[in-house]
């Protein structure tokens, strides 16, 4: 085997590792999120409308499973709204809810790393491509 080859297929594997990682932490981070406000430390007894909270992680579940890239890309924007909300809850919050804000915040960023890891390569590639390209277009440099 090649060392391209070898590259190429490390990086396949990784890539494979980061789109399962962003979307197990999803997953995981809508469950905190609903059981977070419905019946673990919801604001009000009996839950409250915070569930509702996770409504735009939902939304962007069957694009991360699908591994598409704009999804990947604007859930990565949205979780840092998570990690900001969860380092709020766990610095002023008392008891089990701060407890699950850091929680909400270590997989935000989880979230996060797993979706920059994954879209990173193909960002580099289209980079690469389209400076090909346009260095094609320019033709050879003229003296």
């Amino acid at each position: 085997m090649s060392r391209d080859a070898a590259a190429a297929t490390h990086d396949a594997q990784g890539n494979r590792a980061a789109a399962s990682g962003a979307l197990l932490a999803l997953v995981v981070l809508i469950a905190l999120c609903v059981a977070w406000e419905w019946w673990l430390a919801p604001l009000r007894a009996g839950g409250s409308l915070l569930v509702l909270k996770a409504a735009p992680l939902l939304l962007a579940l069957p694009g991360v499973w699908r591994k598409r890239l704009y999804t990947l890309q604007w859930a990565s924007m949205l979780s840092l709204l998570y990690l900001m909300e969860g380092i709020v809850r766990g610095m002023s919050d008392r008891g089990l809810s701060a407890q699950l804000g850091w929680c909400e915040a270590l997989l935000a960023v989880v979230f996060f790393v797993c979706a920059l890891v994954y879209v990173a390569p193909f960002k580099r590639a289209a980079k690469h491509r389209a400076r090909r390209e346009n260095e094609t277009a320019r033709g050879p440099a003229s003296g």
